[in-house]
């Protein structure tokens, strides 16, 4: 588990963007299956979270169409908010970061980690564009 003050700066980029930090299971159950489309993001320290992941999610929200909701869990800071929101991703293996866009529950979109490893921020926003285009 990371300190919490190491996560701090990390979880305030999605925060400050309008999404909604997830800690417990609860919370990610009743917000995974609210109507209409949510867009998870499992937050990471590593350094392609910092360098495409967010801010790929971030710039994705600049266009028309866009989720309903925006949640969060981070990975190695909220355990069992991060392993319910990995339950919903079921097929998809866990990985972080990893993006998931659900439409009312059901799984829709998803960009694991080997789909953010080596691309810009652009191009992952250029991804959840696509399917926000498609599904919201």
């Amino acid at each position: 588990m990371y300190p919490e003050e190491l996560v701090k700066p990390m979880k305030a980029a999605l925060e400050d963007a309008g999404f909604k930090s997830l800690t417990t299971t609860t919370e990610v159950e009743n917000e995974i299956k609210k109507e209409g489309t949510t867009l998870v993001v499992v937050n990471s320290v590593c350094g392609c979270a910092a360098g495409t992941a967010r801010p790929g999610a971030i710039a994705s929200l600049n266009f028309d169409k866009t989720p309903t909701n925006l949640v969060t869990v981070f990975a190695g800071v909220d355990k069992e908010a991060t392993d319910k929101a990995r339950e919903f991703m079921i097929p998809f293996p866990p990985s972080s970061p990893s993006m998931a866009l659900f439409k009312d529950g059901v799984i829709v979109h998803m960009l694991e980690r080997h789909h953010i490893e080596g691309r810009s921020a652009e191009m992952i926003a250029a991804n959840l564009v696509g399917a926000y285009e498609e599904h919201c």
